[in-house]
């Protein structure tokens, strides 16, 4: 049954990595996570890196990796709402509006307990325009069991 159970969730995530990758190619020229200027009167999230390999880690370790972005629109930019494919890893953001062309930090806190291996995850983030929920930062590692 949990082998049912992870299968389809895996098949879940993966439509859902493919919309997303479809939504993100969408977002060319818009300013979401590229840093190019988008319409006037929107907000705009550009990370400064969009990935973060922590290298080996060992298995039940928590680490933690804050990425830069700054606001390319030209309204204040408020982060609505950012996800992970798993609770395994948990972003944090600033709450108050980004000023145009100024920046911020998202802290992501991925903890390996029960995990092993080679891990990526990768979060999605709803601002405060017409794009809906854009691919953000990424981070990787290699869990070392215990």
């Amino acid at each position: 049954m949990k082998k049912l159970f992870y299968l389809l969730a895996c098949g879940v995530l993966l439509i859902a990595a493919c919309n997303n990758a479809n939504k993100n190619s969408a977002h060319e020229g818009t300013g979401v996570g590229n840093g190019k200027t988008i319409d006037a009167g929107q907000a705009g999230l550009a990370f400064e890196e969009k990935v973060h390999n922590f290298g080996e880690i060992q298995e039940g370790e928590k680490v933690e990796y804050s990425f830069k972005f700054t606001n390319t629109g030209t309204s204040p930019l408020v982060i609505e709402d950012a996800i992970s494919s798993c609770g395994c890893t948990v972003p944090e953001w600033p709450k108050a509006p980004i000023k145009p062309g100024q920046s911020g930090y998202m802290k992501v806190i991925f903890d390996s307990r029960g995990k092993s291996g080679y891990t990526e995850k990768e979060i999605s983030v709803k601002i405060n325009n017409d794009d809906g929920y854009v691919l953000g930062p990424k981070i990787q590692c290699n869990i070392v069991a215990k």
